[in-house]
């Protein structure tokens, strides 16, 4: 993918040309055996299907599915892949007890403007022989996905690149994450911070918080990444790379008056065609 002899073009080129951050280049990861990966894809399409399913029924589900495997093995390859259901648990969240976390700040509040609300998340995003982690910035109002990015390591790196990227279209009044330990290391907050943007992070195991970008990640797997079968980052790059465009640009939501999420971030008159795959989302 990328050439590191016999090249003229710098490592740090090639990753900006990939949209890759240069430390998941140089991150070598430990990639479980292919029995695990395919276990992991399951797990996959279980938790996008039904992402208040917690290891107990994933587990169980598997079962169902006639696939015997421990709970355990299911805690662990969920933790590989940044997983953890929606609702109240014990002992699921990820956040790094070092770092601030910040009071959600959208309970009541209407959003009625572009710019007032951007969340993020990261998502698991399988491959032929191995997966990679997807982050993207949204704005609520306009459902405008303004940056994604892609990385093969849960390190802060990719997401802290991915909201510089979305702040080149400008900044917004609230900026709302999960407690995950990428949105509040001190890297990630800063770069808010510096550009006087106000810090809103979830309550743990509330489904709605950001329900935005969780409607998003459904989107993007079953209607590219499950049916595209992406088999390397370059495939999945380029692939995503068009299934945002088409849905920035060409697809229609019920919600936004059958505007597109582009149309309506821009405020020009943008509407897809009634026939144009408009969905609410």
């Amino acid at each position: 993918m990328i050439e590191t002899v016999n090249n003229d073009v710098s490592i740090r080129r090639q990753c900006e040309l990939l949209g890759l951050n240069r430390g998941s280049f140089y991150y070598d990861p430990v990639i479980p055996g292919e029995s695990k990966i395919n276990l992991m894809h399951m797990i996959d399409e279980i938790f996008t299907k039904h992402p208040y399913y917690g290891v107990r029924r994933i587990r169980n589900r598997l079962w169902e599915l006639g696939i015997a495997v421990g709970r355990k093995l299911v805690k662990t390859l969920m933790r590989i892949m940044g997983l953890v259901a929606i609702i109240p648990t014990r002992n699921t969240s990820k956040r790094n007890s070092a770092h601030k976390v910040y009071p959600y700040l959208l309970r009541g509040v209407e959003i009625n403007r572009v710019n007032q609300v951007w969340s993020t998340d990261i998502t698991y995003i399988r491959l032929g022989h191995g997966f990679v982690y997807l982050t993207a910035v949204i704005d609520w109002h306009s459902r405008y996905v303004l940056a994604w990015r892609l990385s093969n390591s849960l390190d802060a790196d990719f997401c802290v690149e991915c909201l510089k990227d979305a702040l080149q279209y400008g900044k917004p009044e609230i900026f709302n994450s999960d407690q995950g330990c990428q949105f509040t290391s001190e890297e990630f907050t800063k770069v808010l911070l510096d550009n006087n943007i106000a810090i809103s992070m979830d309550g743990r195991g509330r489904a709605l918080d950001n329900i935005f970008v969780e409607r998003l990640w459904r989107t993007v797997k079953y209607e590219n990444v499950y049916l595209k079968g992406y088999q390397t980052i370059p495939e999945a790059q380029a692939g995503l790379r068009e299934f945002f465009d088409e849905y920035n640009m060409e697809r229609g939501h019920q919600s936004l008056g059958y505007k597109t999420p582009w149309g309506m971030y821009s405020g020009l008159s943008i509407v897809a065609p009634r026939g144009l795959a408009a969905q609410r989302i």
